[in-house]
């Protein structure tokens, strides 16, 4: 994929890797849509990124969210690149968390990116192109202790996208699943305790993660490449994301089904 000139819209744009992101597509040439709730902040990275479209608002508002998709769509004439990467983590036993935290991450970070994606895949399935990215986490792979909710949201953004990749593989929309490990961020110190407050600290393998702008590059690349499952990690991480990769011929079998009629033939059944 050639970046240059296609709309790429990033939710969680303000920081980390939907900053980096965001830098790194303009540097390739992309319009850039930036989404997050902190418009100032927002405004900081688009400073970086040339011409670009800021739409502040809060994912699990769903109001906002249709208006958003609809300013976002009207601002080019089309979307062609979508991130769902806005996020909340977790430091906390599973015995000692609070149901609503449970609520909350799930809220944030698995149906409010179903609810960002919905709303477009119908335009970009209708003009049969684009590529539709989840920003999981290898604590999406493999059950990470301290991170309960974390790991269901996580497990379950990548379920989805799976099952989505499948529903869209004849239409020309590629779907792309990414698994970061340790991203230099401020992902620990904003993680939720088990009471819901934000943890306020960070952890030394978060501290000498791989470098933001590094990850993002990675991922594009694989983007472009058509990596379907893009595990950006290094070390351990790396080697426990590679122990639960998907095979591709799987992939391609989901596909195959869809293609000779599955759907079709669920539907007709009902």
């Amino acid at each position: 994929m050639d970046y240059a000139g296609k709309v790429a819209w990033i939710t969680g744009a303000s920081s980390g890797i939907g900053a980096a992101l965001a830098r790194e597509l303009a540097a390739r040439g992309a319009h850039v849509v930036l989404s997050g709730r902190d418009e100032a902040r927002l405004a900081e990275v688009a400073a970086d990124c040339g011409e670009t479209l800021i739409i502040a608002f809060d994912v699990r508002d769903e109001a906002a969210l249709a208006e958003a998709t609809a300013k976002a769509i009207a601002w080019k004439g089309g979307i062609d690149i979508v991130f769902a990467n806005a996020g909340i983590s977790q430091r906390s036993r599973a015995l000692k968390t609070a149901m609503q935290v449970y609520r909350d991450i799930i809220d944030v970070d698995l149906v409010a990116q179903i609810a960002f994606t919905q709303g477009l895949i119908g335009h970009m399935a209708e003009r049969g192109s684009g590529a539709l990215g989840f920003i999981s986490s290898i604590a999406g792979k493999v059950g990470v202790p301290m991170r309960t909710a974390y790991c269901a949201a996580k497990f379950g953004l990548a379920g989805y996208a799976d099952a989505l990749r499948g529903e869209l593989s004849q239409t020309g929309v590629t779907v792309h699943t990414i698994y970061p490990g340790s991203v230099a961020t401020n992902v620990s110190r904003n993680a939720l305790t088990a009471e819901g407050g934000r943890r306020g600290k960070s952890d030394p393998a978060i501290d000498n993660g791989i470098p933001a702008d590094a990850a993002a590059r990675q991922m594009l690349d694989e983007i472009a490449a058509g990596t379907r499952e893009i595990i950006v990690a290094e070390g351990g991480e790396k080697a426990m994301g590679e122990l639960r990769r998907t095979p591709d011929a799987l992939f391609d079998q989901i596909a195959n089904m869809v293609a000779n009629g599955y759907m079709e033939k669920l539907e007709a059944a009902e």
